[in-house]
């Protein structure tokens, strides 16, 4: 039996087959990586010296020759990796949020007391940590572990309590450029002819420039030619905190091919819409300002 940082150390009844307990491989003792090791559980959160018996193997944070683990004594596994509901949906949320804020792969994993490896594996394969790494992970997150799970993805945001003591404050020009290019989906206030008109669109921040695809005709392509209100949000309902930049400039369609051609190069994804939205249209703010709402005491 041979294990790394971050494997998972997995107890098996030897009647039924199935998990009785698991913990995530926090320390070596040798370094060819032969047992005994020092094991942080799931159920407990505490970490123990394990010498592992029979009923017991090693699932890999990589795969390894298309096994699943070893059991003690050499022999090859049989148990498959446990499946997720949604195989994947957790790392993905982990991962999202952590890139949201700002954060390197090695600081979360420091802050919630797991190896770097471990994190990398849960974040890039399809996984089911343990409720004590997820409650860690969502300690370090600023979040719940309801929502790395996905639970209340779908419903409506500002519906939690608001603060005790919230104190409203603006932001400084560099900090709304800060946080305008962490999002991917503002909304455009446009006039229409049929009235004013605020839409989502996926938007790229280049040069101190807002820039988003359209299609020509359409709804967001009124915005061509006037001056436009641009606005990102975001809601952090465990926190009942949240800040907004509003961005307000000319805006015009990008005709250059070389410009044409950076943007496109620099998008982060297609837009959501779909269709053919080859239409660039670029947003110079003239005007940049900010509030965020946080506790009295931050």
């Amino acid at each position: 039996m041979r294990a790394q940082l971050g494997d998972q150390l997995v107890v098996e009844s030897p009647a039924t087959g199935a998990t009785r307990r698991d913990g995530e491989i926090v320390g070596l003792h040798h370094e060819d990586g032969t047992p005994p090791y020092d094991v942080r559980w799931s159920d407990t959160d505490e970490v123990t010296l394990v010498f592992p018996g029979p009923d017991t193997h090693i699932r890999h944070i990589e795969p390894r020759s298309g096994r699943a683990g070893e059991q003690a004594g050499g022999a090859s596994g049989g148990m498959p990796p446990d499946r997720a509901p949604n195989p994947g949906d957790v790392g993905r949320r982990i991962a999202a949020e952590r890139r949201r804020q700002g954060l390197a792969r090695a600081e979360t994993a420091r802050r919630a007391k797991m190896a770097p490896e471990y994190l990398a594996y849960l974040e890039e394969r399809p996984a089911e940590p343990g409720l004590a790494s997820l409650i860690r992970l969502a300690d370090a997150l600023g979040t719940t572990v309801a929502a790395l799970r996905g639970g209340g993805a779908d419903l409506p945001s500002g519906q939690g309590h608001a603060l005790l003591h919230p104190q409203l404050q603006d932001l400084g020009p560099d900090e709304c450029r800060a946080r305008l290019s962490t999002h991917g989906v503002g909304r455009v206030a446009v006039s229409t002819p049929d009235g004013p008109a605020v839409l989502p669109v996926n938007y790229e921040v280049v040069d101190d420039a807002i820039a988003f695809r359209t299609m020509p005709g359409s709804a967001p392509a009124a915005a061509v030619g006037a001056d436009v209100a641009f606005e990102v949000d975001h809601v952090n309902e465990i926190m009942s905190q949240g800040w907004s930049v509003l961005a307000v400039g000319p805006a015009r369609v990008v005709t250059d091919p070389d410009e044409v051609r950076r943007l496109t190069d620099r998008a982060h994804t297609e837009p959501w819409a779909g269709g053919e939205r080859e239409m660039w249209v670029s947003i110079r703010p003239r005007s940049l300002t900010g509030r965020r709402i946080s506790p009295a005491d931050q």
